[in-house]
């Protein structure tokens, strides 16, 4: 599955978006103004062309604005990202609040997933409902959202659960929820005429019978009333249209993508089989405005074939399952999950077999592999503590801490005067499973944290933000995993400004040449393996150097601002720098986890999600 390819396939759906919004609004503008034009011809002295053409302009600035003013409404309410979406259906957030064994199931599964898909783990809320359902809404990775119905957690089996919501997590990271989340705000910017026409005759209605009222007034406003009804229902119709235009086909992405991050066909198909005989529907009176989000139909069945926002769940089931025999019922009370064990191969040999193609060879890898059990490896200490604020604060401080002995003394004597008691306490019991833990375990083990740090409020993470800092730079020198892990904390918990695509690679040759230093330095022991890593590097670019190479390597100079600069890339060129960066840690043949974690932090910055599966076959 390639990542670069279904981002750009996301942008043109965006443009559909855009033309097919357009076309709705000006069939909204000539219903709208229909009345309008009739009115201004006179018969008795044929036609006013003048005062038509006034009364069209009229309607469509005034159709236009009520449109974008809409639209505009919806988003602001929506800057909060996707749990504003999960409180609106009823959601309860699980992240910290684990009630049940269904829900610490629920947890394992969105966190397995997490994992398996290069992307943080999102905040977890649980609908009310009985039937079976679930969503990703959000504009970003960092304020994603992944809602799930209580039958859900309760009717389906543990794999057919993962398939669900690895599904989900395929909307994520292919681009697809910004882009659904996108589309409530245009749509409710079409429907929002209707709502205007329906409060204008309830207010007329609801006027009290016994005052005077202008029964010409009266008269005018019911038309419009009327007008505004019936340009909300053309508004329904053409939203359902736009809605199903641009996510059916994207449903059938998703599923063959949660095929390919859980390798369990069945466990998804099985989940379809129990929803076209349990249900789907959401209870919420808003569950139709976010149809399109749903893993299935999850309001009043739409008209079939050009107004469904979701494709045939037969037609689903069969593309997972050919030989599925068309059945619904007497589905097996539980799927019996995959016992073998999964081997992978290591990242060195799998680049020796096509150097020259290094991002080939990792999309393929990523695709044919299932995810790999990282959180079977985690210590559970460590997890537990990662579900709370507290907890999460001190793996932080815990994975910054020195393994030198000296160093780390000094380390925790400057924590005991700067942080909370209760955390540093904390961190004393993790500081042992902490220390020991596998290098290449510490990644995945801050995205498991990243949800519970989100819960800090501004002043609080603002002086975490210092106390990492003083960790970082105890040893007066600044290491590229820990800036990488600073700036990771920084991104997923306040977030990083939207930006736009509109550099080439070749643009940005300066900033690459930065980053590919400081990634030389970080993964070689000496000077010269480190240049030959560089040159390597740059031998599979097709463009020549800003300037001649250095001879001597600069440390972190320049990087957070080179950073800044590449992640304005084109989503086109982005498999050229990774290639690039793949190319300068596997030069040798020989690929350590240092140089697999920094590889997915870097990229990770540059908005580039990469599964962590070096985890379990690098060396420490």
């Amino acid at each position: 599955m390639n990542f670069f390819e279904q981002q750009r396939q996301a942008r043109h759906q965006t443009a559909r978006l855009i033309l097919l919004m357009v076309m709705a609004v000006a069939c909204l503008i000539l219903l709208t103004s229909l009345p309008f034009v009739i009115g201004a011809f006179d018969r008795r002295h044929n036609s006013d062309m003048g005062a038509a053409w006034r009364a069209l302009a009229f309607t469509a600035t005034w159709v236009s604005g009520i449109v974008l003013a809409g639209s505009l409404y919806k988003f602001f309410q929506l800057r909060g990202g996707g749990k504003v979406v999960a409180q609106t259906l009823g959601g309860r957030s699980v992240n910290e609040d684990v009630r049940t064994l269904e829900e610490r199931q629920l947890m394992n599964v969105v966190e397995e997933m997490a994992l398996a898909s290069g992307v943080p783990v999102p905040a977890v809320y649980l609908l009310p409902d009985e039937s079976i359902n679930a969503f990703a809404a959000g504009f970003t990775t960092e304020d994603a959202a992944i809602g799930v119905t209580q039958g859900a957690i309760t009717l389906l089996t543990r794999d057919e659960l993962q398939g669900v919501i690895a599904h989900e997590f395929s909307h994520i990271y292919n681009g697809d929820m910004r882009l659904n989340t996108r589309l409530v705000a245009v749509v409710h910017g079409i429907l929002v005429l209707g709502l205007a026409g329906a409060s204008l005759l309830a207010g007329l209605a609801n006027t009290g019978k016994g005052e005077k009222r202008d029964g010409r007034l009266v008269f005018v406003l019911a038309c419009l009333g009327l007008i505004l009804c019936a340009a909300g229902f053309a508004g329904s119709y053409f939203g359902n249209l736009i809605k199903a235009a641009v996510s059916r086909q994207r449903e059938f992405l998703a599923d063959a993508s949660a095929v390919q991050f859980t390798r369990n066909p069945q466990g998804l198909a099985g989940a379809l089989k129990k929803i076209a005989s349990q249900g789907s529907s959401l209870s919420s009176p808003r569950a139709q405005q976010f149809s399109h989000l749903y893993f299935s139909d999850g309001s009043a069945k739409p008209l079939k074939n050009q107004l469904a926002t979701h494709p045939d769940i037969g037609e689903r089931i069969r593309r997972i399952d050919p030989l599925w025999d068309g059945s619904f019922t007497n589905i097996p009370g539980s799927i019996q999950a995959r016992t073998e064990p999964r081997t992978f191969p290591h990242l060195s040999d799998v680049f020796s077999m096509v150097p020259d193609s290094a991002m080939a060879v990792l999309y393929e890898m990523n695709a044919d592999q299932a995810p790999i059990s990282t959180i079977g490896v985690i210590p559970q200490t460590l997890k537990d503590a990662a579900h709370s604020t507290g907890g999460a604060q001190a793996i932080v401080y815990g994975l910054l801490i020195s393994r030198s002995p000296s160093l780390s003394a000094i380390q925790l004597d400057a924590l005991r005067d700067d942080i909370d008691t209760t955390i540093f306490d904390t961190l004393n019991q993790l500081h042992e499973p902490l220390s020991t833990l596998n290098p290449g375990l510490h990644l995945p083990l801050l995205d498991l944290a990243i949800p519970s740090l989100k819960h800090l409020d501004k002043k609080p993470f603002a002086a975490m933000k210092q106390t990492m800092n003083r960790l970082i730079n105890a040893d007066n020198e600044t290491e590229l995993l820990e800036w990488t892990l600073l700036r990771i904390v920084e991104r997923n918990v306040e977030g990083a400004p939207a930006v736009q695509f509109k550099f080439g690679l070749f643009q940005c040759a300066e900033q690459l040449l930065v980053l590919l230093n400081a990634m030389a330095r970080a993964g070689q022991q000496n000077q010269q393996a480190a240049l030959q890593a560089l040159h390597f590097a740059w031998e599979g670019l097709t463009f020549e150097p800003p300037e001649e190479l250095p001879i001597e390597l600069e440390e972190l100079a320049g990087l957070e601002a080179a950073i800044k600069r590449l992640r304005h890339l084109m989503p086109e060129e982005r498999p050229a720098l990774l290639n690039a960066m793949t190319r300068c840690v596997m030069h040798d043949g020989v690929i350590t986890v240092a140089e697999a974690e920094i590889f997915r932090a870097v990229a990770d910055l540059l908005d580039c999600p990469l599964p962590p599966f070096l985890v379990a076959t690098a060396d420490a």
